[in-house]
């Protein structure tokens, strides 16, 4: 059992939800893509986590990129910015976009859009979490590991100004640290 850092409410998914759930969407990558290689692209840095674990679990041919992007935020004028570019063409690949998690939707769809101007075969949507409550942009995810609440989580890649990336668990945070 963990014992949970200052902040920390409880703990939402365990490590071992969490690793369970990850090798039954690397089957259903797996099966969906038998016979054709995939392309894993994640941005940085919260999708790491879930990238690497995923990957493991894909049984056809597999190559990883990774992006960096100046996410969206409320009351900027809506402005997404690729910071880092993909290193290599995903032209006519079959892409699957990781995310750790997916809320409002606008950062993932100008990233959506970002990859279909490369011209791949397909982009699909594989979210750890899927925070459909928030939604604003419509995002098609194809692949979804939990349906989740509006809470503020932190943990295996989530992170609230860099801490509580490294927990190998989803935690929730009391609403007090939440709000900063």
């Amino acid at each position: 059992m963990h014992e949970l850092p200052p902040g920390c409410r409880r703990i939402a998914l365990s490590e071992e939800a969490l690793q369970s759930r990850i090798a039954e969407l690397g089957a259903e990558i797996s099966a969906h893509h038998a016979g054709h290689a995939v392309r894993l692209v994640t941005v940085l840095r919260g999708g790491l986590f879930f990238l690497a674990d995923l990957c493991r679990h894909i049984d056809v041919d597999v190559a990883l990129d990774f992006m960096a992007v100046a996410p969206y935020v409320q009351g900027a004028g809506g402005v997404v910015r690729v910071t880092k570019d993909l290193d290599d063409s995903v032209a006519g690949a079959r892409v699957i976009l990781v995310e750790d998690v997916v809320d409002t939707g606008l950062t993932v769809n100008y990233v959506l859009n970002f990859l279909r101007s490369h011209n791949p075969e397909s982009v699909e949507v594989c979210a750890l979490l899927d925070k459909h409550a928030r939604r604003i942009a419509p995002v098609p995810v194809t692949y979804t590991g939990f349906k989740m609440s509006d809470r503020f989580l932190v943990g295996y890649g989530l992170d609230l100004a860099g801490r509580y990336r490294n927990l190998p668990y989803i935690a929730e945070l009391e609403e007090h640290v939440a709000l900063g």
